[in-house]
C-alpha cells in the first residue's frame, strides 16, 4: 500500500483520529484523576495560582481540540464506511453497530466539551483571575464549575463504554444482524439511556447519581456499569426481533 493513496489517505485518518483520541482521552484522565482530587484538598492559594497562573487554560486547550479532531476525523472516518457499505449496509454488521454505539457516546463526549465544560471553565478561570487582581468573583462561577465537573465525570463514564464499543468494532463481533424493527428499539432504548445519564450531568446537584460521580472510585463503576447495560441490552433487542 502506497501512503499516498486512497487507502494510505484513509490510513492517516485513522492514525489521527487515534492520536488526538489518546490526547483528549489522557487530558480528561488527567482532570478527573488527578487535578480535580489535588484541587480538593490542596489550599485555595495554591489552586487559584494554578487557574490564573495558565496551568489549567492549557491544558484545557488541548483537551478541547483533542476533542475537536478527534470528532472530525473520527466523522469523516464513518462517512467514508458509510459510503463503501451504503447506509443500510453499514447496519447490517456487527462493525457498523459498534462504531455508532462508540461514535454517538464520542459525539455526546465532544458536545460536552465545547458547549458545557469549556464555557463554564472560561467563567471560572475569568472568575480566578479577577479575585487574584482584588475584584469580586463571578456570582456564577461556583455554579457553573460544579456543573462542568459533572459532565467531566460524565464524559469519563461515557469513555469506557465508548473506548470498550470502539475496540469491539475490529476484534470482537458484538452483535448478530437483526430485522429493522430490532434496530430501531435498539436505537430508541439506547437514545433515552444515553437521555438519562446526560440529564443526571446537567440537572439538578442531588441524588444518587451526583453521588456515584461524586467520586473517581463511583464514576468508574458507574462507567463499567453502563458498557454492560448496553452490551447486554442491545443484544437481547437483536434476540427478540430475530
Amino acid at each position: 500500500m502506497a501512503l499516498f493513496s486512497g487507502e494510505g489517505w484513509l490510513f492517516l485518518l485513522r492514525w489521527l483520529h487515534f492520536l488526538s483520541g489518546i490526547t483528549w482521552i489522557g487530558m480528561l484522565y488527567y482532570f478527573n484523576f488527578v487535578q480535580t482530587p489535588f484541587f480538593g484538598s490542596t489550599e485555595p492559594a495554591v489552586r487559584s495560582g494554578m487557574i490564573v497562573g495558565g496551568l489549567v487554560g492549557r491544558a484545557l486547550w488541548w483537551f478541547r481540540w483533542g476533542a475537536m479532531i478527534t470528532f472530525l476525523t473520527g466523522a469523516l472516518y464513518v462517512l467514508h464506511k458509510v459510503g463503501q457499505f451504503g447506509l443500510l449496509g453499514f447496519f447490517q454488521t456487527s462493525y457498523g453497530w459498534a462504531i455508532f454505539i462508540g461514535g454517538i457516546l464520542g459525539t455526546l463526549m465532544w458536545f460536552n466539551v465545547w458547549f458545557v465544560i469549556w464555557p463554564a471553565q472560561k467563567v471560572v478561570i475569568a472568575s480566578a483571575t479577577q479575585v487574584s487582581k482584588g475584584g469580586q468573583a463571578i456570582a456564577e462561577a461556583a455554579a457553573r464549575g460544579q456543573r462542568a465537573g459533572f459532565t467531566s465525570r460524565t464524559n469519563t463514564l461515557f469513555s469506557i463504554p465508548m473506548l470498550f464499543f470502539m475496540g469491539a468494532a475490529s476484534h470482537f463481533a458484538v452483535f448478530a444482524p437483526s430485522p429493522r424493527t430490532g434496530k430501531i428499539v435498539a436505537m430508541v432504548v439506547f437514545a433515552i439511556i444515553l437521555a438519562i445519564m446526560e440529564c443526571n450531568a446537567l440537572c439538578g446537584t442531588a441524588g444518587p447519581g451526583k453521588k456515584m460521580l461524586g467520586s473517581v472510585k463511583g464514576t468508574l463503576w458507574g462507567g463499567f456499569v453502563l458498557t454492560a447495560v448496553l452490551f447486554v441490552v442491545v443484544k437481547l433487542i437483536f434476540r427478540m426481533f430475530r
